[in-house]
């Protein structure tokens, strides 16, 4: 990897404290680049331990006001932030270029002498956590970029792992479909996880896909997956491998055993059988643990070794994630978000007995028009009548968004669909609902993204309830 070249210069990172924008700001400035950032959420007071933990690597931080943008940098925010913002306004005073986070990861991950991208509608952050920790603990020394907190690299990284600092070849990270930046990656290893409806149409995202398959050497794809499936047989690319329970799979899930908080299973490849013990639960994850196996195998290490290092990882922060568990009941934090993943999660956890109080928390009101109906069907297929779903506002911190559908619309469409969900607007109401109404041997399980305070939120209920007198 040329650091030199790739990693040198000076950058301002608008909303450095995102969980795109965090792990990319803390792998320039540990090769050396002067980062400089600033972020809403620090003006608001909000995540006080991330901001303390980004300055801790040598990064600045300034209010958004744009009194941080000094010539000669190179700002980097998202193309929809308005032009008014202060920062940009400032930059543009500056004559600063300007680059979104997708732009400069891009140049990074192109030149990496062995760039592995992870894209698909879901577990891309996890496969990216899987297939780093592999290369990782068989002495590859990788790059990692993820979007999420990798608990086996927090005591090398601190708190806030969601990137590794690596010299070797590898240069591993998700890659985005949502925003079309996919498009920007030019892949040796590609890994497709699925494909699925999120944030845009079924067409878009064929096309994204498929094209992001095609510029690869190398294409992990999902043999489960009918819409891989088809993407793959529509292109001719001679390194591929498919991973997943059906028969073909060239990285084979067979004799499956689940348990509460892991799983075991043989896997059959490239003609040979090797046992897997995972500390992770889920067939989610068993498909996700395939094909990190995959990518590991075609980045050059052994399938054994991979074997052995994939049963000593930990899993993400805020991807069924066990806060604990008091008087019975255990409190779970989920990144889940859209109908595959929330599906995935609670498939897990009606593996075993026990009844479920979910909470969600909508990532905005934009993705409820998207996708609104999908997460309502799904809910009513996926949860039984002694569960309880319920439902706050969507995540919002302002702007001009459209909120005519409403976590309110979603329920009347949950109950339309023979399901059932109570809507309460405030996040605290349903705390107080939750822990009332929890009871031995229930799992009470925490589902949202883009708001770090779920975490807190998740941990504040199995406080309430270890502290609650049940006698």
């Amino acid at each position: 990897m040329t650091k030199a070249n790739s990693y040198s210069g000076a950058y301002f990172f608008c909303g450095i404290g995102g969980s795109g924008m965090l792990p990319l700001a803390s792998i320039l400035a540990a090769h050396g680049a002067a980062v400089a950032g600033s972020d809403r959420a620090l003006d608001q007071g909000r995540s006080d331990d991330k901001f303390d933990w980004l300055r801790a690597q040598g990064i600045t931080l300034f209010a958004q006001d744009g009194s941080g943008l000094k010539a000669g940098q190179t700002l980097i925010a998202s193309a929809a932030i308005e032009d008014d913002v202060p920062d940009i306004a400032a930059a543009r005073g500056l004559g600063c270029p300007r680059k979104t986070r997708a732009q400069l990861l891009a140049e990074l991950f192109n030149a990496a002498p062995l760039p592995i991208a992870i894209g698909g509608t879901s577990g891309k952050s996890t496969v990216t956590g899987m297939t780093g920790w592999i290369l990782a603990d068989c002495g590859l020394d990788p790059v990692i970029m993820n979007g999420a907190v990798m608990k086996n690299f927090v005591g090398e990284d601190g708190g806030f792992a969601s990137a590794r600092v690596g010299g070797g070849a590898p240069f591993v990270s998700e890659v985005d479909e949502s925003d079309g930046s996919i498009a920007l990656f030019d892949p040796k290893i590609a890994v497709l996880t699925n494909v699925s409806l999120d944030h845009k149409s079924m067409d878009e995202l064929r096309t994204l896909f498929g094209e992001f398959a095609r510029r690869a050497t190398h294409v992990i794809w999902n043999a489960d997956d009918a819409e891989s499936r088809a993407l793959i047989d529509g292109l001719q690319i001679t390194g591929v491998a498919g991973f997943g329970f059906s028969d073909g799979a060239n990285f084979r899930a067979i004799d499956v055993v689940e348990e509460p908080l892991g799983s075991q299973f043989t896997l059959e490849a490239r003609g040979k059988s090797y046992p897997v013990t995972m500390q992770v639960p889920g067939r989610h994850n068993i498909s996700n643990a395939l094909a990190a196996l995959a990518a590991a195998e075609a980045a050059g290490v052994p399938i054994a070794q991979a074997v052995s290092a994939i049963g000593r990882f930990q899993g993400l922060r805020r991807r069924f994630d066990v806060i604990g568990t008091a008087h019975g009941v255990t409190v779970i934090d989920d990144f889940g978000h859209n109908p595959e993943k929330i599906a995935a999660t609670l498939r897990a956890l009606k593996a075993f007995e026990g009844r479920l109080l979910v909470f969600f928390q909508p990532h905005g009101y934009g993705p409820l028009r998207v996708m609104g109906e999908e997460l309502a069907a799904m809910f009513a297929g996926e949860l039984d009548a002694a569960d309880r779903l319920f439902l706050c506002d969507p995540v919002y911190f302002g702007g001009t968004t459209d909120r005519s559908v409403g976590s309110a619309d979603i329920v009347a469409r949950i109950e339309a669909a023979g399901g059932s969900a109570d809507y309460v607007a405030d996040r605290a109401d349903v705390g107080q609902q939750l822990t009332a109404l929890a009871q031995p041997g229930d799992r009470i399980i925490v589902m949202g993204a883009r708001d770090d305070t779920l975490i807190d939120f998740a941990e504040n209920l199995l406080q309430r309830i270890a502290q609650d007198d049940r006698g």
